[in-house]
Parts: structure tokens; sequence; C-alpha cells
């Protein structure tokens, strides 16, 4: 293979109360990158659409995940890469895991899949580190294994993928806000009371259960953050309000992607997606607020490739 072209997905991590550890792949939205062997040794991104990233393969997440498998594994070829953003990046929806992840997955075929997954989100995870100053795995993991994934331990590194029901679907909104990861980071609370920590534990525990057994109403029950998203709300204007409008409009829960703005729902069957989708609509709509919405289905394969050559 000398050639290929890929999509992807931007990512929904956290998913209420599974903070820094579950994630999950939409199916919708993402990015498309190509991947081109060239006689000249090295790393080049020699193209970058749909937002303003440094083409620097030493601080781009997707160049600094290239050169880092190269350096693992030599070859007598080089790269180049190009890269068309198709969503905005600090939205909340893993930007910078779809490049770092599409990266790892692009040019470990290449390189003849010399790597697994689990070794092409160690990889990816430095993109991350690069662009956000943490080896987060949540987005990458989910972009490359697709589906939900948990990430049951970073020392050493374990990603479970957890089955899918076939009729969960996403619906999500992107206010135009900025909200910045390191603010997101320091209203964090410092401490966590042992009492809400065990009801957040047990969250995750049935959420888990429910994607697993297929029982939406625990699903329902389970999507509930108590910890991280009442610290962090207030960063994201008219949040209680789209909330309560999904729920009321049948979504099984909502929350905040990532670190935000993006609020994303999880619901069941399509009429019911779409009627949340309208429901956020509205209740965005005269805000003076841009926005962008966002259904989607699971992601259950994660990275795609569309071609190759």
């Amino acid at each position: 293979m000398n050639y290929l072209k890929i999509f992807s997905p931007a990512t929904v991590a956290n998913v209420s109360c599974g903070f820094d550890a579950l994630g999950l792949a939409l199916e919708t939205v993402g990015d498309t990158m190509t991947f081109t062997k060239t006689i000249t040794k090295g790393v080049k991104i020699t193209k970058i659409t749909g937002a303003d990233l440094p083409s620097d393969p030493q601080i781009n997440a997707a160049g600094v995940v290239a050169l880092a498998m190269l350096e693992k594994h030599p070859v007598d070829f080089g790269i180049d890469i190009t890269i068309h953003k198709g969503y905005t990046p600090g939205s909340g929806l893993g930007s910078s895991a779809a490049s770092a992840a599409g990266a790892a997955f692009g040019v470990n075929q290449l390189l003849g899949n010399s790597f697994s997954p689990l070794e092409l989100t160690q990889f990816a995870m430095l993109g991350e580190e690069a662009t956000c100053g943490t080896p987060i795995a949540d987005n990458v993991s989910a972009a490359i294994y697709g589906g939900f994934t948990l990430v049951r331990s970073y020392k050493p590194l374990s990603i479970v993928k957890i089955p899918v029901p076939a009729d969960l679907r996403v619906v999500a909104i992107h206010p135009q806000v900025e909200v910045k990861t390191k603010d997101a980071r320091e209203v964090l609370p410092k401490k966590v009371p042992l009492k809400d920590a065990v009801t957040q534990w047990a969250n995750v525990g049935g959420l888990i259960s429910g994607l697993y057994t297929n029982d939406y109403q625990l699903i329902a029950d389970s999507l509930t953050d108590i910890i991280v998203e009442p610290a962090r709300k207030h960063l994201i204007p008219h949040f209680d309000e789209v909330k309560q409008q999904a729920i009321k409009a049948g979504a099984l829960g909502a929350g905040i992607s990532g670190s935000g703005p993006t609020i994303f729902t999880l619901c069941k069957g399509d009429a019911t997606a779409e009627n949340i989708y309208k429901a956020i609509q509205n209740t965005y709509q005269g805000k003076q607020i841009d926005f962008n919405m966002i259904l989607s289905k699971i992601n259950t394969e994660g990275i795609k490739i569309l071609e190759t050559n």
C-alpha cells in the first residue's frame, strides 16, 4: 500500500459519570486524512483545511504521532499527510484526538499493520499530550476501537471495548463559545466526598451494564454526573435548559462532551432523536449564540478506510 484515505471520527468523552475513563465514537462527524509514501524519508504535513492548525510535524498532533511511529519502526520511505478537519477544534468532541488517532491508524497501514490497537492508542496519546498537555486516552481509544471504550487502567494501559445497543443515538449541540480545557480543569473539585465517589462509581457500573444488556432504562438511570458536571456547567450557556428540554423530549440523559462546550444526549431510536434535535435547536434559537447540531449513530467500527492505492 502506497496511499490511503481515511475517516477518523469525532468522539464524546467522559459520557457523564465516566470522567476521563469513558468515550464513544460518532459516525457523522470527523476528519478526513490521507497518507502517501514518499521517497524522501521523514514526515510532512502538506495540507490542512477546515481549521488553522500548525503544519510543523513536531507540534501537530498527527505529526507527533507519525514521527514517534517511524522512530519505533524505521523504514526506507517517508510519509506525506493531509488533514481536513470536519469540525471545529475546541468543541469538546476530540478534535486533536481525531487527528492523532487517524495518524496512528494511517501510518500503521503503510507500515503493514505492525502495531496493535492498544499500541496505536499509546502512540495517539502522544499527540494528545503535545496539543493538550496530558496524554489522555478516552477520546483516542474511542476513535481507534470504535463504539464505547473504557480506559480501565493507564499503568499499564488497558482499554475495554463495550457493546453498543443497536438503537442508541447521539444528539449534540456545539455552541460557538470557547471553553478552554485548562479553565475546565481548574474548576474541578480537588476533593470529592466518599459518598459522592461511591455514587459515581455505581453509575459507571450501571451504564456499562446497561450497554451490555441493552437495558435503556438502566442507561438512563446511570447517565448522572454529580462531580464534574456541577462544577463545569456554568461555563456553557443555557446548559440546564438544554438538558431539561432534551430529557423532556425523550433523551435518556444529557451531559458535557469532554470539557465542553458541546452538550451531548443519548437516546433510543431515530424518531426520538429527531424530536430531541428539534427541542435542543429550539432552545438555542434566539439566544444570540451561533451553534451547530449533530445527530449520529454510534460508530462501532472506529476509523474507516475510504480509499487505498
